[in-house]
């Protein structure tokens, strides 16, 4: 169970999250990457009833902890308009943060389920989904933007969870350090700076758990060393 976090104040921006003019969360109908409009307004045309749109960060504003994942998926949160939501990874990974303290209510697969998040919000390093879920180099460099706005508005954060390696070079790269330095591997912990730790996990998708590479148990490893890690901050 995660503590309830002593609020200091602001002990500021993480280092490398320095922002640009960009906002914390993109515009639902975003423009800046050609190639995830087109598929947003194909997948529109399919389900109307659908978000359909770039997926805004999802927590407390106030959080010590930052969830990161790799892109919305197509039935999950391009879906239903919340990150992890609708799919199995969300399954998972709200599963996981109920178990350890970080939420409120109950997870039920859909944006007005009433669930909140305690010290903890959750992004995604690309907010629009991309086709067969891959994001190309452009479409991630681009909505970096977002996520450093999305750094620099989170004034308490302590500690980074990537889930999967681009979130992982994603991160890297807004504190412009160098990746091999700071290898992916799961449950790898970096100091990123005097006062951010980044985690690593492989991403909690049905492919990898279906597989073995993440085990319920591999998953629920880091969040022990992550809330072990907050009670120290």
């Amino acid at each position: 169970m995660v503590s309830p976090k002593n609020s200091t104040g602001s002990r500021g921006l993480c280092p490398g999250a320095a922002g640009d003019q960009f906002d914390t969360e993109p515009a639902p109908d975003c423009a800046l990457c050609p190639r995830l409009v087109s598929y947003r307004d194909e997948t529109a045309d399919q389900f109307p009833e659908w978000f359909n749109g770039a997926v805004p960060s999802f927590g407390d504003a106030n959080a010590r902890l930052l969830v990161v994942g790799l892109a919305p998926g197509v039935k999950g949160a391009n879906r239903t308009g919340r990150p992890f939501t609708g799919d199995y990874a969300g399954d998972l990974l709200y599963a996981t943060l109920t178990a350890f303290g970080w939420t409120r209510g109950s997870y039920a697969a859909r944006p007005d389920d009433g669930l909140e998040l305690l010290d903890c919000m959750i992004t995604n390093a690309v907010r629009c989904v991309p086709p067969a879920n891959k994001p190309t180099p452009q479409e991630i460099a681009t909505c970096r933007g977002y996520f450093r706005a999305r750094l620099k508005a989170l004034p308490n954060l302590r500690v980074m969870l990537a889930l999967g390696r681009v979130a992982h070079d994603t991160i890297m790269t807004t504190f412009d350090l160098r990746k091999s330095l700071f290898p992916f591997s799961h449950g790898a912990r970096h100091q990123l700076s005097p006062d951010c730790v980044l985690y690593d996990s492989f991403h909690c998708s049905r492919y990898n758990t279906n597989t073995g590479r993440l085990t319920p148990e591999m998953f629920g490893s880091v969040f022990t060393a992550i809330a072990a890690e907050l009670e120290r901050s």
